[in-house]
């Protein structure tokens, strides 16, 4: 494949229907975009040239938990080179939740990044929340609404009767301990079904951004739509119990517990 340049790959990102001066939250794999000029840091610099300088770039920045999370050293945990090498960038804040951080660099950064509650992870009162709240968009570029952590703030909106907990290693006034993190985990997969109905109502917007399949949604719009499938089948996004996905299954198990 031949590389593209930035200049082709901002051009690229602009038809898609980024907004100048927006605030966008991006979940990407490098692998898929590639090859462009300057590799992933080179993607960074398109996304935010196609911001502007009044815009807000976004990424997920998670950790595994496994130590006390530091946001100035501690790498990131299956989220990829950009997202790994975004947070170490001049400028980017990142922000301090212990396994599900995020950082962003622009005007609204300090906002975005602001403290939150341990749960849930990607609440209302996150980063994620923050994007919602924003009214800023969600780019997923080479990956789909699997990876797509506004459907959790959509899980916690609509109060998904589902909740499972994962130990995460904290710092307590000097002391290392580890606590119990509840929030709406499962395999994700069941996500994907927000393509049809994002499609049909011309909510999505889709084309190649790099080499990779893009799609571009404005975060209101992926929770509202969300938000509507869980009211009438609260646990469509997890996996039927004959596929037998451990994830799923451990979730499905977690309903009247809470």
């Amino acid at each position: 494949m031949t590389e593209m340049s930035i200049d082709q790959v901002v051009a690229q990102l602009r038809t898609l229907g980024v907004r100048p001066g927006g605030v966008l939250l991006v979940h990407t794999s490098f692998r898929a975009v590639r090859p462009i000029e300057g590799g992933p840091l080179g993607l960074i610099e398109a996304l935010r040239s196609a911001l502007g300088e009044q815009g807000t770039l976004v990424m997920p920045t998670m950790t595994d938990g496994e130590t006390v999370f530091d946001p100035a050293s501690t790498p990131t945990c299956d989220m990829g080179i950009t997202a790994e090498l975004f947070w170490r960038q001049p400028g980017v804040r990142r922000s301090t939740h212990p396994g599900g951080s995020f950082a962003a660099v622009g005007p609204m950064a300090e906002r975005i990044c602001a403290p939150q509650p341990l749960s849930p992870p990607h609440g209302p009162d996150s980063p994620v929340g923050r994007v919602h709240d924003l009214g800023g968009q969600v780019l997923l570029l080479g990956v789909g609404h699997s990876e797509n952590t506004t459907l959790h703030l959509a899980e916690a909106i609509a109060g998904v009767p589902y909740s499972v907990e994962h130990p995460c290693v904290v710092e307590v006034d000097g002391a290392v301990r580890t606590v119990m993190i509840p929030e709406t985990d499962h395999c994700c997969r069941g996500f994907t079904l927000l393509d049809a109905p994002l499609r049909a109502r011309a909510l999505q917007r889709e084309g190649l951004v790099g080499h990779a399949q893009a799609r571009l949604c404005d975060s209101r719009d992926i929770v509202a739509t969300a938000v509507e499938l869980l009211a009438s089948a609260p646990l469509v996004f997890l996996c039927a119990p004959e596929k037998h996905c451990e994830e799923c299954d451990t979730a499905r198990a977690s309903v009247g517990s809470r």
